[in-house]
């Protein structure tokens, strides 16, 4: 089974950066900010760039002052342990003033262990306009020990002043080709790993996932087809969502063996150590969060899927009326900008179906 870790090549020496993939711009600059950091950095790239990586490498880099992944500082900075780092993630649909206030009181105490503290805040595009104007002053002006390292998919207009406050990091979507090597390197044959990247689209993290799945294949093709199983009645419409929603659980099995392996890893540690500072509680609303979004790209990916055989059917000109194509192919741009507002998928995509013609024979 495909590790989420990157594998060092035979020889090489390991760095702090060895789970950075694909990112070589973004990883020379953060190396040379490291010998003289400033108060703020802003990571921006879309999902499974492997900003997050990133964001644990330089902040290993900074606790530690040197690239060495055995050493403790860093080693417990990589794996998310270290008592001078906090991550952030939002609880509910967005990062709320609560958090924005533990923020500010976290970044205010001075180090437990070393000469620097770290807050890392996740989604920060999805902070709330109450959380934004609380944080805006400490990320501008926080104490000389304190560091933020803010990650984002994107920067919404609406936070550019604080972004303004930050060092700016880019992070590209990854190659195909890249993906592909960085599959191949954790034991993956060449054809799966070919159709994950290209399942994942630049996405790392969803290609390592999709890696496992034996069924991606034929949930793809599952949507593909959707448009020929339509026909104007709303039994078809009706058989179809249940069809995909029910793929799309089960796809989420890969995923919840590997929660299922690091609920067994912590409960292993809470035996031997006992429940509190455990992290037991964030773990659970990681997994929480981590199986919405799996689900929430799996519907994206589907999505996408079925535009392309309209887009096939325009170009084959096998459609009685073109222009209907172009219309579906519009109604389900419109149902993907709907998934980030928390829609009920059922009734999403039985409404959008009721609209698509079909491209049965």
């Amino acid at each position: 089974m495909p590790s989420d870790e990157t594998r060092v090549p035979a020889g090489a020496q390991a760095s702090v950066w060895d789970g950075v993939v694909g990112q070589p711009t973004a990883v020379r600059r953060l190396q040379a900010s490291a010998t003289n950091p400033l108060h703020a950095y802003l990571f921006v790239g879309p999902p499974g760039s492997t900003k997050n990586e990133a964001a644990r490498a330089f902040t290993a880099l900074l606790l530690a002052g040197h690239d060495d992944p055995t050493q403790r500082d860093a080693r417990l900075a990589i794996a998310g342990q270290h008592p001078d780092v906090r991550e952030f993630a939002r609880v509910g649909p967005s990062i709320s003033k609560d958090q924005a206030d533990e923020v500010i009181r976290l970044a205010a105490l001075a180090p437990n262990e070393s000469h620097r503290k770290v807050l890392i805040l996740d989604e920060f595009h999805l902070l709330s306009p109450e959380a934004a104007a609380k944080l805006l002053k400490t990320i501008e002006e926080p104490p000389a020990s304190t560091v933020f390292i803010v990650l984002a998919d994107y920067m919404p207009p609406d936070l550019v002043t604080i972004a303004s406050r930050c060092i700016r990091i880019d992070f590209q979507p990854i190659s195909d080709d890249v993906v592909i090597a960085a599959l191949l390197s954790c034991g993956v044959d060449a054809s799966t790993a070919a159709e994950a990247a290209a399942a994942a689209k630049g996405d790392l993290t969803r290609a390592r996932l999709l890696a496992d799945d034996t069924h991606l294949a034929a949930r793809r093709e599952m949507f593909a087809t959707t448009p020929r199983r339509l026909d104007g009645t709303g039994s078809a419409v009706v058989a179809a969502v249940d069809s995909l929603l029910a793929e799309i659980e089960a796809a989420a099995a890969p995923l919840a063996q590997r929660h299922a392996a690091e609920v067994s890893a912590m409960e292993e540690r809470i035996a031997s150590i006992g429940e509190r500072g455990s992290g037991k509680k964030a773990l659970e609303e990681r997994h929480k969060r981590e199986l919405r979004r799996h689900r929430i790209d799996e519907l994206r990916s589907g999505l996408a899927t079925i535009a392309g055989s309209y887009r096939d059917a325009l170009v084959n000109g096998s459609l009685a009326r073109p222009d209907s194509a172009a219309d579906a192919i519009s109604r389900i741009h419109g149902a993907l900008e709907a998934l980030d507002r928390n829609p009920n998928e059922q009734l999403l995509l039985q409404a959008l179906l009721l609209e698509l013609p079909s491209l049965s024979a």
